[in-house]
């Protein structure tokens, strides 16, 4: 499997925004706004050079794709998923029970998706939201097809762009982004409580993970997507730079290829692959029906590895990526480097 999506839309996800509650100001426009706004409403996100005002829970959201789980994963972990109108995000499994399940049940739009996999302009106002969420400015720029932040706004529909999105460099992405995510969300939808629940509850468990691995030495670890190309290469998905490096080093391990490249992926031939020591795979399956057949491949690809010789991969998805649920990922790689601890 290949995916056609170009390289700016596979894998990218997160935005730089400064988030702030802001009350109503002494201006007559604000004071009328704020007198018909909903109970802890108007809310104010200053999100990637914009800024957007809530005066109520959005009621009609589009989750839009950019191969991410982020958004519409954060919007159940919060109870949101009644908000949902059109979803186009999956990745077909999870590492929490019942939420790829859960995924599949959301509307979709009956949208026809353009050559970017996504909702096109006219689909796109056709739905009549009041919010859409795009991993990054990808999913808002014209000349992909996709309606603008501008159009939207004119049919009255706030958007909102993921942490690090605004420039589409996912390279410097911390887990500390997806908590980013959930209190933003937790604002716009006035379910703030529920998202610190959330974060407090991640936090915990991936100290507690980190504690038991701490002085532990730290294996070199390749993560790669299932059969995805993004680039010219035999090897062109190797995470490289991004969330999974936190996640690694949260896990008590590090990423064996992030000397290999200054971006978020690394485009490698096979030879540089095979020259790198790989004490364990870490396979993430984007809509791939099989991808521990795809880790078993690269292991018997590359029978001088330590992974292959101590037959040590493991397959994750959603987990890996921005979003709710960082802290199983750290887990479950704890446990593969460090079995005699976690």
């Amino acid at each position: 499997m290949q995916t056609k999506r170009p390289a700016a839309v596979a894998l990218a996800g997160a935005l730089c925004l400064a988030a702030t509650a802001c009350g109503a100001s002494s201006s007559p426009t604000a004071k009328a706004a704020a007198d018909a706004s909903a109970p802890g409403y108007p809310v104010t996100l200053k999100n990637c050079g914009q800024t957007t005002t809530y005066t109520e829970a959005p009621g009609r959201v589009v989750v839009m794709n950019g191969a991410s789980v982020a958004e519409v994963s954060a919007l159940l972990a919060l109870g949101l998923g009644d908000r949902i109108v059109a979803n186009e995000q999956s990745y077909g499994r999870s590492e929490v029970p019942g939420r790829a399940a859960a995924i599949k049940k959301l509307p979709t739009g009956d949208v026809k998706l353009n050559d970017a996999y996504d909702i096109p302009r006219e689909a796109m106002l056709g739905l009549s939201p009041d919010l859409v969420l795009s991993t990054t400015s990808y999913g808002f720029d014209a000349k992909n097809g996709f309606a603008t932040r501008d159009d939207l706004k004119a049919v009255s529909a706030n958007s909102y762009v993921s942490p690090q999105g605004c420039d589409q460099d996912t390279s410097h992405m911390t887990i500390g982004d997806s908590y980013r995510l959930l209190r933003d969300l937790g604002k716009i939808f006035n379910v703030s409580d529920r998202a610190e629940e959330v974060i407090a509850e991640s936090r915990k468990q991936i100290s507690d993970v980190s504690a038991k691995v701490k002085g532990e030495k730290k294996p070199n670890v390749m993560v790669v997507f299932s059969n995805m190309s993004m680039g010219g290469n035999d090897f062109s998905s190797i995470a490289a730079h991004g969330i999974w490096n936190d996640i690694l080093a949260k896990a008590g391990g590090s990423n064996a290829f992030s000397s290999t490249s200054k971006t978020a992926f690394a485009d490698l031939s096979k030879e540089k692959v095979a020259a790198e020591q790989v004490d364990a795979l870490v396979v993430i399956s984007y809509n791939d029906p099989n991808p521990e057949a795809y880790a078993r491949k690269l292991l018997k690809e590359f029978p001088q590895w330590p992974a292959a010789k101590n037959k040590r991969s493991l397959v994750l998805s959603d987990s890996i990526y921005l979003g709710p649920s960082n802290d199983l990922a750290v887990e479950k790689i704890a446990k593969m480097l460090h079995p005699d601890h976690v």
